[in-house]
């Protein structure tokens, strides 16, 4: 293996840094995932403009996971990550069994009103000093 290029964590949640409820979404993420096995980074940094450059960061998704080399969006991302998680939650998974432009159907509609319901952030949450090392940026 090439020392120039580093290992990706197998799981990593791209959220939106500006949006209050992706920021939340990612605190609830943390909170139930106690093998720290999701590592995340905004969409606006420099990790999602390497690893997902056709994404326009002037519009960010809401939310895009990177799981075992595989990139999932909307609700599909959201109910892989669902699955990642520890208790009940990997039950949601089975939503993935709806079509996912059904699903995307109601994902779409809060995306799209994400700001105006929650609001949004001049910038990026900066992680705490234990969050630190679950972040690529």
């Amino acid at each position: 293996m090439n020392a120039d290029i580093p290992v990706l964590p197998e799981r990593i949640l791209f959220f939106d840094g500006l949006c209050h409820f992706c920021n939340g979404s990612v605190q609830f993420t943390q909170k139930r995932d106690p093998q720290n096995r999701i590592y995340f980074s905004p969409l606006q940094g420099e990790a999602a403009k390497k690893l997902l450059p056709h994404l326009n960061p002037e519009e960010p998704e809401s939310v895009v996971y990177r799981r075992k080399g595989n990139t999932y969006y909307k609700s599909t991302a959201a109910l892989y990550i669902a699955k990642d998680l520890s208790n009940l939650w990997p039950i949601l998974s089975v939503l993935l069994l709806i079509p996912a432009p059904i699903r995307n159907l109601v994902y779409d509609w809060i995306a799209r009103n994400r700001y105006a319901w929650f609001g949004k952030r001049d910038a990026c949450k900066i992680p705490s000093v234990e969050e630190k090392s679950q972040y690529l940026d």
